[in-house]
This record gives C-alpha cells, sequence and structure tokens, in this order.
C-alpha cells in the first residue's frame, strides 16, 4: 500500500494477532490508524500449518489464513498497511515518532506489538548453515526433507508441533531435549509419543552442527554422562524459543531481564500513549488468543489516551 501521509492518531508495530486485533479495534473506533509490518501479516501464527484452539474454529483454521482473515477485518473499517522494519523510536513534544526503513510516521498514540525472533542454539555451525539444513520453521522447509532424518531441537509446543509436521515428510525425525520431560501440552505430547517415526533423545544438547554445502551431522553432548555422540541427519530444526524484538526500543522503554516490554495491566508502559500488546510484553502466555485479547485492552486504553488527551 501507497501511504501518502506521515501523521495518524495511532500506529501500531507488528502484524500479529496483538497488532491486527488492535488495528481493529482503533480503526473501528475511527481514528486514523497504520500498522507497521517488517515480514509478514499474521506474525508467526503464518507458520502454523493448522491452529486447533482458536475460538469460532471447530475444524481448526491455517495460520497463514487466520492471519490474513484479521487483516481484511481490520482494514475494512480503514486501517492502513506498510510493509517496512522499525529502527528506532523517538518522542517529540506530543508525538511518538516511529523511524523505518520506509520513512519516518508520527502518532499520538503508539502500540507496540512487533512480537518475537527465533532463538539461535548459538552452536558452531548454526549460521554457516542456516538455509543449508538449518531450519526454523518446519512448515516453510519440510517439503526438502523428503525421506530424509531430520532432529528438531526444543520440548515445548512449537517443537513438538514442528515435528508432527514433519511426519509427512521425512523419513525419521530424532527429538532432541536437554531435560528429560517435554514442556509441551498434554494432547500434543500423546500425539508425539504415538508417532513411530519420533524418536527421541533425553538430557541432550546439540554442540555442532556439521557438513560441507549441506549439513550432514550434529555433535550431540548428554548433559548428565557427559558423553559425545555424532547424529547424521540431512536437517537440523531448531525450536528453543524465542527473543523479543525489542533491541530498538532499548533507550527509550524500560525492558525486563529477558528483554521484554513492561507494562500494566492495562498494556500501558511507563511512557503515556506508548502501549504494547502480544508476545513481546512481560509475562505473555504466547498464545494467539492471549495476543489478540492484549491488542484489544492496548487499543481501548490507547482510545481513553486519545481522547483524554
Amino acid at each position: 500500500m501507497v501511504i501518502d501521509e506521515a501523521n495518524y492518531d495511532v500506529v501500531i508495530i507488528g502484524a500479529g494477532p496483538a497488532g491486527l486485533t488492535a488495528g481493529l479495534y482503533a480503526s473501528r473506533a475511527r481514528r486514523n490508524s497504520l500498522l507497521i509490518e517488517r515480514a509478514m501479516v499474521g506474525g508467526q501464527i503464518t507458520n502454523a500449518e493448522r491452529v486447533e484452539n482458536y475460538p469460532g474454529f471447530p475444524e481448526g483454521i491455517s495460520g497463514s489464513e487466520l492471519g490474513e482473515l484479521m487483516h481484511q477485518q481490520a482494514t475494512k473499517y480503514g486501517l492502513k498497511t506498510v510493509l517496512a522494519e522499525a529502527t528506532r523510536i523517538a518522542i517529540q513534544g506530543e508525538w511518538k515518532v516511529v523511524r523505518t526503513t520506509e520513512g519516518d510516521f508520527t502518532a499520538r498514540a503508539l502500540i507496540v506489538s512487533g512480537g518475537s525472533n527465533h532463538q539461535k542454539l548459538g552452536v558452531p555451525g548454526e549460521d554457516e548453515f542456516t538455509g543449508k539444513g538449518v531450519s526454523y520453521c518446519a512448515t516453510c522447509d519440510a517439503a526438502f526433507f523428503r525421506e530424509q532424518p531430520v532432529a528438531v531441537v526444543g520440548g515445548g509446543d512449537a517443537a513438538i508441533t514442528e515435528a508432527l509436521h514433519l511426519v509427512k515428510f521425512a523419513s525419521r525425525i530424532k527429538m532432541i531435549h536437554r531435560r528429560n520431560q517435554l514442556r509441551a501440552t498434554r494432547v500434543l505430547q500423546e500425539n508425539a509419543f504415538s508417532e513411530p517415526k519420533i524418536d527421541f533423545l533425553w538430557d541432550t544438547v546439540v554442540d555442532k552442527i556439521e557438513g560441507e554445502d549441506l549439513v550432514k551431522s550434529i555433535r550431540l553432548r548428554n548433559v548428565i554422562t557427559g558423553r559425545s555422540s555424532i547424529l547424521e541427519v540431512a536437517g537440523v530444526f531448531i525450536s528453543i524459543g524465542f527473543k523479543p524484538d525489542t533491541d530498538y526500543l532499548n533507550s527509550i522503554l524500560p525492558l525486563d531481564a529477558t528483554g521484554h516490554l513492561i507494562t500494566n495491566d492495562k498494556m500501558e508502559t511507563e511512557i503515556p500513549g506508548i502501549l504494547a500488546a502480544g508476545d513481546i510484553r512481560h509475562n505473555s502466555a504466547r498464545q494467539a488468543i492471549t495476543a489478540a485479547g492484549d491488542g484489544a485492552t492496548a487499543a481501548i486504553y490507547a482510545e481513553k489516551f486519545l481522547t483524554d488527551f
């Protein structure tokens, strides 16, 4: 979309469920609103092949379709969208200035809902083989590993969901988890344990990813015994959590020890008129439905701020 203005009542950073819901509420309140997204409308949920726990969709819905429907609903009421990366926030009097790769946008109220980035293992070979066997998205890359052995690193909902998607493509999946039990919800655990293609390596970490042009193996270490081993795989899917996308906010807004934005129960930060919603927020439940709730709350209190301004 071509944006022909720079001043708004509300600017929202991030087009995941939190940002899209905030955009819906703000635009329905007849506020001149802009949504800034650097990658794909829908955020991380677009990587989910099937979302089965979002109310209103008893048969489930793909993450990409859910994100698109949310966006359609918000734009119906006048929300504008620009594809750009926010690089800095500044305060100029009553205005909050969002500096982006597509220019500067200003607003009286700002809602930060930029979500998170995939957490990396930080081991040798990870960066070298990213896109060459190392992946952070099974929905995106599983088809490249038809009838080949792969590993999935992690033990939470996202990791198990990745593994369950991979069973349709890979010949074998090794789940590598540093603990001796999973953190994933019981339903996902039951599905994974009953899948004959999935094996579990407990109390194990990855020390190195090896290969030539492509990944060929990973070097493992048992954290209890210290014993090292090599596992031959064609792909490594890393799903060990997310890092909040807040580096560009560090000098403006206080963050907790893990880099998340600190808010009250109204989604307000310590700076009047700046709110935060979704996974980027301290103590977020990291679910699409709670992110949407955060977005609605943030927009409601942004509206109150603008009305009382």
